[in-house]
C-alpha cells in the first residue's frame, strides 16, 4: 500500500529531529517544493508538526521533539513541589 505524502513527510521529520527546511523535505521525499509546502502547511494546521524560524530559514520539526522536554520539566516541577 502506497504511503500518503503526509505520512512520508512525517516519517522524514521523525528521522531528522534536528529539523528540516522545505527544500530538504522535498528532496528527501522526492516531491516538488510546492507539494512539500502544501503538505507541511496541512500538517501544521493539524498540529502534527512544529515550525520555527531559524535565521533566514523556516525549519520544520516533529511535534514530539518539542513535547518531550516540556513533559519532563512538568514532572520534575510536580516532584519538587510534593517534596516541599
Amino acid at each position: 500500500m502506497a504511503k500518503s505524502k503526509k505520512e512520508i513527510i512525517l516519517k522524514i521529520l521523525k528521522d531528522n529531529p534536528e529539523g528540516l527546511t522545505i527544500q530538504s523535505v522535498s528532496k528527501l521525499g522526492k516531491m516538488s517544493r510546492i507539494t512539500a509546502t502544501i503538505y507541511l502547511h496541512e500538517l501544521l494546521g493539524e498540529k502534527r508538526i512544529v515550525e520555527r524560524k531559524v535565521g533566514a530559514y523556516r525549519m520544520f520539526f516533529p511535534k514530539d521533539r518539542f513535547l518531550e522536554p516540556v513533559k519532563k520539566k512538568e514532572v520534575f516541577e510536580k516532584i519538587k513541589k510534593s517534596i516541599k
